[in-house]
């Protein structure tokens, strides 16, 4: 496992403490009883081991794809907390008793972080807190609320990620001309503009980084056929379908970007599919979409794009 860190290089993630453990218990006490007992709450429970959030499964598999490199960390990820140092403590301490490879913070009391993303070059910021997400959406971030709960961690090594491709990998032109001349007119836009790409929208970065790390295991595979496994698989999930799919494949294509499988589904329910798929975290920009998703899956809504000025909580 290499140390050294090239922020240019690197797929570096910025977590809310609300997205990577369970704070629910500590939340009420802040909401219920004010700052100063959820100060002493942090104090007397400083040694208690916070449980797994939503993304917990998601964050500790990909650290563990630090150890594909000898010479650079592929992956860093950043705490990024409204704490203040003090009642951060227990955010870090409950870190390092999970085994997580996380060594970097920034506490701001109060304050959203979410600022720094640019500084440290991050792909992604993921948090429960709502507005802070929209406002680093707004400022041109790549930032999704996590929604459901924590998924059983099977402890293998694997990881699988699901993107929805409109509004998440894609902008989301292709969705505002289905909102204003719906299906058929969507359907007979998307045909004719079949060869020209969409702009990349705000997780294509992020895939960018993960697709570099997969190149990393299929260096790994080639060498070693029989006795290497994959441990990185990534998947489209969209209500897309024919023809208007043509679209989309061109479209990751043209950016220079690939994904393992594709599930274009033609407006169906996506819970049974990711059910079956299993993936440790599902992007999608529409709320209906994950609030259905969540259910089963460890989901992240990404506020992105016009269909979600109006759709707020």
């Amino acid at each position: 496992m290499g140390d050294t860190l090239d922020l240019e290089r690197a797929l570096v993630i910025g977590v809310a403490s609300s997205a990577l453990f369970d704070l629910a218990e500590s939340d009420a006490v802040f909401r219920e009883q004010g700052e100063e007992r959820y100060r002493e709450y942090q104090r007397e429970h400083l040694d208690d081991v916070l449980e797994p959030g939503v993304a917990f499964p998601f964050i500790r598999r990909l650290l563990d794809l630090n150890d594909l490199s000898d010479r650079e960390r592929l992956v860093e990820v950043v705490i990024l907390s409204r704490n203040d140092p003090e009642t951060g403590m227990r955010v870090m301490r409950s870190v390092k008793r999970h085994g997580l490879d996380i060594t970097r913070a920034i506490f701001m009391q109060g304050r959203a972080p979410y600022r720094f993303m640019k500084p440290l070059r991050m792909s992604l910021f993921l948090s429960a807190n709502e507005d802070d997400v929209r406002e680093a959406i707004d400022m041109g971030f790549a930032a999704g609320r996590v929604m459901g709960h924590a998924a059983p961690d099977d402890g293998d090594t694997d990881l699988r990620i699901a993107f929805d491709f409109d509004g998440v990998l894609a902008d989301d032109s292709a969705e505002r001309v289905f909102q204003s001349e719906g299906l058929d007119g969507y359907q007979e836009s998307e045909s004719a503009l079949a060869e020209v790409p969409l702009s990349r929208g705000p997780m294509a970065d992020f895939l960018e980084k993960i697709n570099r790390i997969q190149g990393i295991e299929e260096s790994k595979s080639l060498d070693d056929p029989s006795g290497y496994r994959r441990r990185v698989h990534v998947a489209v999930v969209t209500a897309r379908s024919a023809p208007a799919h043509e679209r989309a494949i061109n479209s990751i294509g043209q950016w220079g970007l690939r994904v393992n499988d594709a599930f274009f589904l033609g407006g169906i329910d996506k819970g049974p599919i990711l059910e079956v798929l299993r993936p440790h975290i599902f992007f999608d920009d529409q709320r209906r979409h994950v609030e259905g998703a969540a259910l089963s899956t460890p989901s992240v809504h990404i506020p992105f794009g016009e269909i979600n000025r109006n759709d707020l909580p």
